[in-house]
């Protein structure tokens, strides 16, 4: 996953999604603004640690780590039911 895709650190034209911070986690939610569209923690202003993407319909899309902003690791895609769909190592080789 290139950092661009994941929407957290992009700075393109796309709308900006209404975001929260609830118990240390941000939360972003789709354009309709009522369903989670991500969910994690921030760290000086980086992605760290487990994050966690969601369908429209609330189903899980994809998780994974990062670690000062960089995704590490495994990182899961999961289908439209939200089952393990595949998975990818970030780590650095």
């Amino acid at each position: 996953m290139v950092k661009e895709n994941c929407d957290l650190t992009n700075n393109s034209s796309v709308k900006k999604k209404k975001s929260e911070v609830i118990d240390g986690y941000t939360i972003k939610y789709h354009a309709n603004g009522k369903t989670m569209w991500s969910k994690g923690k921030m760290a000086g202003g980086q992605p760290d640690g487990y994050w966690e993407w969601y369908r429209l319909d609330g189903t899980k899309k994809r998780s994974g780590y990062f670690k000062n902003g960089d995704p590490v690791g495994e990182w899961i895609t999961y289908d439209s039911k939200g089952e393990e769909y595949k998975i990818t190592n970030r780590d650095k080789k």
